[in-house]
This record gives C-alpha cells, sequence and structure tokens, in this order.
C-alpha cells in the first residue's frame, strides 16, 4: 500500500525551507511525530524518514523525544545477550 498526501500550494508556499529538500524534510517531521505519538515503531520512523539507526536516533535525541523501551524489551536483549 502507499499514502500519497496532498498540502495545498498556500500551505506549501508558507513553508519555510527549500523547495528542494522540502519533501524529504516533510518526511522526517512525520516519522518524529507518529514515532512521538506511538503510531510508529522505531525501525518503521526511521525507514519512512529515510534515515541510518544513528542518524534517527540522534534526532530523537535533539528533540528531546525518549525512546520507546519496555522492559519487555530489555527481557528480550538480555535474553539474547546470553545466547538464550
Amino acid at each position: 500500500m502507499s499514502l500519497e498526501l496532498h498540502i495545498p500550494d498556500s500551505v506549501a508556499q508558507a513553508i519555510r525551507m527549500p523547495e528542494e529538500r522540502m519533501a524529504q524534510e516533510l518526511m522526517v517531521e512525520l516519522a518524529i511525530a507518529l514515532y512521538a505519538k506511538g503510531a510508529l515503531s522505531f525501525g518503521k520512523a526511521r525507514e519512512l524518514a529515510e534515515m541510518g539507526k544513528y542518524e534517527f536516533g540522534r534526532l530523537l535525541g535533539e528533540r528531546h523525544i525518549p525512546r520507546h523501551y519496555s522492559e519487555e524489551d530489555l527481557e528480550d536483549d538480555l535474553s539474547y545477550a546470553r545466547g538464550e
């Protein structure tokens, strides 16, 4: 499935960023917002933003957006590290 978003010309013209970077920058902002709301996982959000793990994680840190990491995730990681 693919989704296309329509941004009215008046809104696009009001966005203060270079036109050649606008689509990518908006995708990054959308990815961050959806991750922060819990609507996308870290992996899917960084895929949407077209960024690597480190780069996207650093961006979240700069924006003071906490990583979603539960105790269950920690247990899974510890089990994996122990070879279980």
